[in-house]
């Protein structure tokens, strides 16, 4: 019977761990150790703060030593931090930060909840005090002072979801900001041709943009000095470091735990260490990923929520076990939003795992509604056997709710064919009769069953070069937004009789329209006539996403 548990840092995964086992045991004594200040703060509302979004620092504040002991009668020390564990004895060495003095406190059940630490690569200057991360209130309160009356440019190191919320609160502060990535795109858990219209909304809120370019270097003048690798110097009064984290594992190290990917502690589905009475949780951690089970490290703050309570059912006798994670993430930038859950098409491609992909850009309600946003989704999902491996979407209104739909069927191994049946919420309002879900679901049963046949932007050109011809289904007054170099225009309309005396039989076809329902249509006449057709993945608003990135 576990008498004492002790518990290694607060926030997500420690924090929701006391709470939890607070409501299953009325007798133990629970104590938690957090070395920083604060033990339960929403950090993933820090950069919304920087941003005015959230006028008061203290609606951060979830809970405070004073009210987790009134409420849960839980012993919380802030300041206190374990230097030691000693697996033998069960005890944890602590340091009380404000006194300098040491003690010994034993456990039953120990949890480990230390989190991740911002990267700060070894690079010349990084350790200005003008270099900032964020983190936590501490790291919030240091950005804010440094953001005086003098500060009028800021860059912004690292384009993932941190790196684009910072560049978002700067620009509300009406500083210049410029955003710099190593990798050729943006957010990393989008495929490339997902980021396009995102790097057009930076544009047009004049955020200068180095993507494909690393940091170098930095000197001090009075002003920062920064060199990127492409030999590109930038001068700035303040960087933001947003370029990832790694896990907070001396601790574990040190007591001999196992240790996984980049030096995330191993678990198993308990939560529980290679020590069974020591478990861990939230960022520290190494999980196993929903769609392929391969081990990964996803940093997110509702796993590390859910794995703290299971760690509590575990230690006071219940049946728990964490499924796994699959990395469902959403970012708000100006008026844009972007997502992903599951895989993307890079880690399908690395993992070796066979699939298929479709795009679909849909309207976020009724067209006829006003004001309806279009959705642009990316599903991947197996050919054999219909399973969602992820999906991406981007756009201005219900990216979120589509999301979650999808980060739903991923998580219950769905198939295309429940995406099509699915009975979603409809009012002219807040959808339509066939959602983007379900026209996602029927867009890929189509390509399954053989009805639809596709081809991908990215092959566009050597088909073209083969000798295919290229066919724009839209109607003459739509090519003002543009059209695919080659293309020749047959409208829709107009197809079905003009096709026998324009179009050669033994010419290899490609058709197109604005965003793949019309060439879908198309495609299925010319085919059902004899032609050989093809239709472009998503139209020519996936082919445009595509193309946007070539001027990036």
């Amino acid at each position: 019977m576990v008498k004492k548990l002790l518990i290694i840092g607060g926030v997500a995964g420690g924090a929701s761990a006391a709470a939890r086992a607070r409501r299953l045991s009325e007798t133990a004594e629970i104590v938690i150790l957090e070395r920083g200040p604060y033990v339960s703060f929403a950090n993933c509302g820090l950069p919304y703060h920087i941003g005015g979004e959230i006028a008061e620092r203290n609606a951060l504040l979830l809970h405070t030593p004073d009210s987790l002991r009134a409420r849960f009668n839980i012993d919380v020390r802030t300041r206190h931090e374990a230097t030691a564990v000693d697996r033998v004895a069960k005890t944890v060495t602590v340091r009380d930060l404000q006194t300098g003095q040491e003690y010994i406190e034993h456990y039953d059940a120990l949890i480990l909840s230390p989190g991740a630490t911002p990267i700060r690569p070894p690079l010349p200057g990084i350790d200005d005090p003008r270099v900032l991360t964020l983190r936590n209130i501490p790291d919030m309160d240091r950005m804010m002072a440094a953001l005086d009356a003098q500060v009028r440019k800021v860059c912004v190191v690292g384009a993932g979801f941190i790196g684009l919320e910072m560049v978002e609160a700067l620009r509300h502060r009406g500083l210049e900001v410029t955003l710099i990535e190593r990798d050729p795109q943006i957010l990393a858990p989008l495929d490339a041709e997902m980021t396009g219209s995102l790097l057009e909304t930076l544009q047009k809120q004049q955020v200068k943009l180095h993507i494909g370019e690393g940091l170098a270097a930095i000197a001090p003048n009075p002003q920062l000095r920064l060199t990127l690798s492409s030999g590109a110097q930038i001068e700035t009064d303040l960087v933001v470091l947003a370029i990832g984290v790694r896990p907070e594992n001396k601790l574990a190290k040190d007591a001999g735990l196992t240790l996984g990917i980049g030096g995330a502690i191993i678990v198993n589905a308990r939560q529980q260490t290679s020590d069974s009475a020591i478990y861990a949780t939230g960022d520290a951690v190494e999980v196993r990923h929903v769609v392929n089970g391969r081990p990964v490290v996803l940093p997110l703050a509702g796993p590390a929520n859910r794995q703290g309570r299971i760690a509590a059912d575990v230690i006071f006798g219940r049946q728990a076990a964490y499924r796994g994670s699959q990395g469902t993430a959403i970012c708000k930038l100006f008026g844009m939003t972007a997502g992903a859950t599951g895989l993307n098409e890079k880690s399908l491609k690395a993992a070796g795992m066979p699939y298929r992909k479709i795009y679909i850009h849909a309207n976020d309600h009724a067209g006829y509604y006003p004001g309806a946003k279009q959705i642009s989704i990316k599903l991947l999902f197996s050919e054999d056997t219909g399973r969602v491996l992820g999906a991406q979407a981007v756009g201005e209104s219900g990216v979120d709710k589509r999301l979650d739909v999808l980060a739903t069927a991923i998580q219950a191994q769905m198939t295309v064919d429940d995406l099509a049946e699915m009975e979603l919420s409809y009012a002219p309002p807040y959808g339509s009769a066939k959602d983007p879900v379900n026209i996602a679901g029927m867009a890929a049963q189509n390509l399954i069953a053989g009805l639809s046949s596709l081809i991908e932007p990215e092959e566009l050109d050597a088909a073209l070069s083969a000798g295919a011809i290229l066919i724009d289904l839209r109607q003459p007054e739509e090519l003002r937004q543009g059209q695919i170099p080659g293309a020749q225009n047959l409208p829709l309309p107009q197809l079905r009789a003009q096709a026998q005396t324009q179009l050669p039989k033994d010419a290899q076809l490609i058709v197109y329209c604005q965003v793949g329902l019309r060439g879908y249509i198309g495609q299925r006449q010319l085919q059902q006539q004899g032609w050989s057709v093809r239709n472009l993945n998503g139209g020519f608003r996936t082919w445009k996403m595509m193309d946007a990135l070539s001027g990036y």
